[in-house]
């Protein structure tokens, strides 16, 4: 499964309402949403839901984390090819719930690209994106950690945010740019693609939505 823009990536973390079985089914409903509405959905799963995801759906799956290790003796550690095996298309990579040094990161990009595996990596700060930009990922997700999980979404809240980094990372390399934290609503997904994103990540706007569904209808809709 290819990453293609304009993206909407859920991302399941590791809420209870997105493990295990319960995990496939959200993914079925992404799956659902992404058939009937035409639209670019992928789902960032935890490493152990992979495989069963990966049997379930044809929509993109993303590992939440690998290791830039290679074969060999790194108990503990996750390997990119084995997740790749199991059926990921991608990985998310410095999210601020799980934040590398920027050699890390570096390091991890190389290694997914060894691997066939798509990356999307998280910035903070323009600054940030900007120097990952050097790497060459296949997307900059921007997203200040102070609003990921909030009601105010980055988009209304931090507009300039946004714009500034696209307009500093295009400057580098035409990398997409995607945005999140905070996005709840239609509009909030509309205001991000009106300041120039290529896509969204969400997660406990569409997890721990009442009905996910007609959430992610309304987000597939802009």
């Amino acid at each position: 499964m290819k990453l293609k823009t304009p993206l909407i990536i859920v991302n399941f973390k590791t809420y209870k309402e997105a493990t295990d079985e319960r995990a496939v089914r959200l993914a079925r409903i992404c799956y659902s949403v992404a058939k009937k509405t035409k639209t670019n959905i992928a789902v960032a799963v935890q490493n152990t839901d992979i495989y069963q995801i990966s049997k379930a759906v044809k929509i993109p799956i993303l590992s939440e984390h690998i290791d830039p290790i290679t074969y060999g003796a790194h108990t503990g550690h996750i390997l990119p090819e084995a997740v790749k095996k199991g059926g990921a298309a991608g990985v998310l990579i410095n999210h601020s719930e799980d934040r590398l040094k920027l050699e890390e990161i570096k390091k991890t990009i190389e290694r997914a690209k060894e691997s066939k595996l798509k990356t999307v990596v998280c910035a903070a700060t323009t600054k940030m994106a900007t120097e990952i930009t050097r790497f060459n990922p296949d997307f900059i997700a921007i997203e200040p950690p102070e609003l990921i999980g909030g009601d105010i979404s980055v988009s209304k809240a931090r507009p300039s945010l946004i714009t500034n980094t696209i307009k500093a990372v295009h400057k580098i390399r035409k990398i997409p740019i995607l945005c999140g934290a905070g996005i709840k609503t239609k509009e909030d997904v509309e205001k991000a693609y009106q300041l120039g994103v290529k896509g969204i990540l969400v997660a406990s706007g569409i997890i721990k939505a009442k009905n996910p569904e007609k959430i992610l209808k309304e987000f597939a809709s802009v």
